[in-house]
């Protein structure tokens, strides 16, 4: 499988990203991908207004994906990235969606919202409450996981577990101090833990750090990107991963069970 990295520093008009965004397309499916991931909340983003996600989210048949369900109309490419949707009760999701051949073909509403370093994200959104599915591309099975979701190792073990060949990661990965090395660290074991390959894009700009990445079954990260707009290309070889699993045969010899989601009142109980 191909894949393409998409990184780029969204704007605060819905139709500029959605420009770059069918652009971005355009270019993976002339370089042959089968994949393309984007960063997360590429509707809008402006540092200066944290409410943005609310003013400017989109329904799933909105204007902004109905363009780029109809630009992926006859192609082969599938394509992975995060906007934030009403759910209905003042908030919105931040939803991972795949599209392909005019099709959304999986929806996943972020699980684990940034909460953390000051930060707040459950102010404006709300979590989702469904562990991710796994999706065939190119003959390979891909899980999902949304940017805060990384410094989680149980839902990625579940993706393996499940049967995931590759996790991907659409991000957008606040700098500070340490937070970048946080980023290389735990992508590369994420996929090191569970012998997959892990496909991250975060978004670049004034407050995201960038740096998309893949990394590889046994911790290699074949394609990297600083801190500026780009389209990488990378191969995802299931040969590789058969090796890696067959030197490293972690999810083999692993004793715990399968992790499971907690309900929403068993969450808040732990919390507590």
């Amino acid at each position: 499988m191909k894949v393409a990295l998409g990184q780029f520093a969204v704007s605060r008009e819905w139709q500029d990203n959605a420009e770059t965004c069918l652009r971005l397309m355009k270019q993976a499916e002339a370089g042959g991908a089968d994949l393309l991931v984007l960063p997360e909340g590429i509707l809008a983003r402006d540092i200066a207004d944290p409410d943005i996600v609310l003013k400017t989210a989109q329904p799933l048949d909105g204007p902004f994906m109905t363009q780029v369900l109809e630009a992926s109309r006859g192609s082969n490419l599938t394509m992975m990235t995060c906007i934030h949707v009403p759910s209905g009760a003042g908030r919105v999701f931040n939803v991972l969606v795949t599209v392909r051949n005019r099709e959304i073909v999986s929806q996943y509403r972020k699980l684990h919202l940034y909460d953390a370093f000051s930060a707040k994200e459950s102010t404006n959104v709300q979590p989702g409450e469904e562990i991710p599915e796994i999706i065939e591309i190119a003959g390979l099975k891909v899980g999902m996981m949304t940017c805060y979701d990384l410094r989680f190792p149980e839902l990625s073990r579940r993706l393996a577990v499940d049967g995931a060949d590759v996790i991907v990661l659409p991000a957008a990965w606040v700098r500070g101090l340490g937070k970048e090395a946080h980023w290389e660290v735990m992508v590369t074991a994420r996929a090191l833990e569970n012998t997959c390959y892990v496909v991250a894009v975060g978004e670049c700009g004034e407050r995201n750090i960038g740096a998309s990445m893949v990394v590889d079954p046994l911790g290699v990260a074949t394609v990297r990107a600083g801190e500026t707009p780009t389209l990488l290309f990378a191969e995802i070889d299931p040969t590789r991963i058969a090796h890696a699993r067959a030197v490293l045969p972690v999810l083999a010899n692993r004793r715990f069970a399968r992790p499971e989601l907690a309900r929403a009142e068993q969450s808040q109980t732990q919390a507590a």
